[in-house]
């Protein structure tokens, strides 16, 4: 997909707020420090609309990114930072999942995992949520750039066989190997019915 216009529209946390346009939603979920918004500035080739952090769990709030009026990329806060207090995490829970249940613009939820290292607890929780959800899904090994990429395969192959997927698509991806894209462009695309200019 060739995206031409995309921008950032809004940091929230209240279903108040949440765009109104009815334009199909792409969410990104994943830890604090799996890439989410590096995903985003990749997929559309830009170099920082999407900010990034080197410090994990910064994102806590829901951000809305639309792409080219056509649809939304909504990165949500990331989960599994330890630092941030108990009484955030209860809050950043709350209202993560309220957008989960109740936001009827959901297309396609992208799960962003590490291609380096079995799935954690927290990853193991979100999994079954995505499942439990019934919406369609793909997953994602990020970071693929950290191994050589004859071992890419394989990890792939570990990552399904941890999480038990045979139904589901689970790409690699990488955000400095950008080989990657166009397969998940494509999967995006199955899930949107909008132009492929």
């Amino acid at each position: 997909m060739n995206v031409k216009e995309p921008k950032f529209e809004i940091s929230c946390v209240s279903d108040k707020n949440y765009p109104s346009t009815g334009l199909p939603e792409i969410v990104l979920v994943g830890k604090s420090n799996i890439g989410k918004s590096s995903f985003i500035n990749t997929m559309i080739n830009r170099k920082s609309l999407a900010r990034t952090s080197s410090e994990p769990g910064k994102t806590r709030q829901i951000n809305f990114y639309n792409i080219d009026n056509l649809f939304y990329f909504v990165d949500l806060p990331g989960y599994g930072f330890s630092k941030m207090s108990k009484q955030e995490q209860e809050t950043v829970g709350r209202f993560t999942e309220n957008y989960l249940v109740k936001r009827n613009t959901i297309q396609l939820i992208i799960f962003l995992v590490d291609i380096r290292h079995k799935p954690t607890q927290d990853d193991f929780h979100m999994y079954n949520y995505i499942l439990h959800s019934n919406l369609p899904f793909i997953v994602i090994a990020n970071k693929a750039d950290k191994i050589a990429i004859t071992k890419v395969e394989a990890s792939i192959e570990d990552l399904k066989k941890e999480f038990g997927i045979s139904y589901s698509p689970l790409l690699p991806f990488s955000s400095e190997r950008k080989i990657y894209t166009d397969a998940v462009w494509q999967e995006i695309e199955k899930n949107l019915s909008i132009s492929k200019e």
